[in-house]
Order: structure tokens, then C-alpha cells, then sequence
């Protein structure tokens, strides 16, 4: 059985750049690794956006700044999450 296109992974490699898996054991330990990151990452945004609600009608200006660095971090990592989902589904090009 041939591979499929490579997995966009949930972290990033020396200098940022992207890091992929190129396999076709889907239930291999960097793909349950994977999987296990991209549900850590997405728990911890529901939690950042929740704390977020809470708080911004009455945070001073450098609580704000840290909750939009945490929140943007986030959300760098849902649409990695969401682009590595889409490409696997073939919905991406």
C-alpha cells in the first residue's frame, strides 16, 4: 500500500519550519502523538477562549496583552490543526 500525503504535525521543527509524517501506519506512536498534541492544543484554546470571555470586560491593559499573545498562539495552532485534518480528508489542496 502506498503512503499518502504527508501529516502536517502539531509542533514545528528547527527555525519554525513545518514538520510532516510520511507513513502509511496510521496508528503508528508520532501519529498517536500527534493526535494526542492536536487534542491538548484544542483543549487549551476552549479553555484560553473561556478565560478570555471572563475576563476581558474588566482587565487592565497588560493582562489583555498576555491573554492576546496566549490566545494568538492558540489559535496558530487550531488552524495548523485544522489545515493537517483538512489535507488528511482531502479537502485541501
Amino acid at each position: 500500500m502506498a503512503a499518502e500525503s504527508p501529516r502536517l504535525l502539531p509542533w514545528s521543527g528547527s527555525g519554525g519550519r513545518a514538520c510532516y509524517l510520511i507513513s502509511d501506519d496510521h496508528g503508528g506512536p508520532v501519529s498517536r502523538l500527534a493526535d494526542a498534541t492536536e487534542s491538548i492544543q484544542l483543549g487549551m484554546g476552549g479553555e484560553l477562549l473561556a478565560h478570555a470571555h471572563d475576563m476581558l470586560p474588566d482587565a487592565p491593559p497588560g493582562e489583555l496583552r498576555f491573554l492576546a499573545e496566549r490566545l494568538t498562539e492558540a489559535l496558530h495552532d487550531a488552524l495548523r490543526i485544522a489545515e493537517s485534518r483538512g489535507r488528511r480528508l482531502g479537502r485541501l489542496n
